[in-house]
């Protein structure tokens, strides 16, 4: 029988968010994982496999949580130009915190192995559609309901739109961008509400 694990699989899957945001995948070496996670090797290839396993995981369990969260913004009651608000701005908070945006930058490292790895590829393209879809399904709520007067084929447009500039905050702050300068980009961006 083997030994029960000593470690918590979910939060040492959160480090690993930060440690491939901080280096980039390419740049994550095995040493780097093992000091970062604090896990001995066999530990980390026995529970995750290997270095691509592990890096796939954290992909899925930061997507997963992120989409979740604006997933239910945008499905309860109340105002949607009030919820997309708030995803913003809890976006550029997160951005602009030194102790949580390096998991985020697993995106970036995320977006360079799409050439590399069809499963990334399928996996980004899949949690894609399912935001574009929830803010979609929003936007037709607040047209309903007199929030927003946008004709039915500029919505799906817009939510593209607000679901890519979500995205692309990430890819801004990771080049330094001040918070002053990603917060003109979420006032712009939640303009086209108006």
């Amino acid at each position: 029988m083997g030994r029960a694990k000593e470690f918590d699989t979910e939060s040492v899957l959160r480090k690993a968010m930060a440690v491939f945001g901080e280096h980039g995948y390419e740049g994550t070496s095995l040493a780097i994982l093992l000091d970062q996670l604090g896990i001995a090797r066999q530990s980390l290839y026995d529970t995750y496999g290997t270095k691509y396993d592990l890096f796939f995981s954290a992909i899925q369990l930061y997507m997963g949580d992120k989409t979740e969260v604006v997933v239910h913004l945008l499905s309860q009651p109340g105002s949607i130009k009030e919820a997309i608000a708030m995803i913003f701005n809890e976006s550029v908070r997160v951005l602009t915190d030194p102790k949580l945006s390096k998991e985020c930058f697993i995106m970036n490292s995320a977006i360079e192995q799409v050439p590399h790895h069809h499963e990334i590829k399928v996996f980004i393209s899949a949690n894609t559609e399912r935001l574009e879809l929830a803010f979609y399904k929003a936007l037709v709520r607040a047209q309903e309901e007199g929030e927003i007067h946008s004709t039915e084929p500029e919505l799906l447009s817009m939510a593209r739109f607000l679901n890519h500039a979500r995205l692309s905050l990430t890819f801004t702050a990771k080049t330094g961008a001040s918070p002053d300068v990603l917060k003109d980009i979420v006032r712009t961006t939640l303009s086209i509400l108006d």
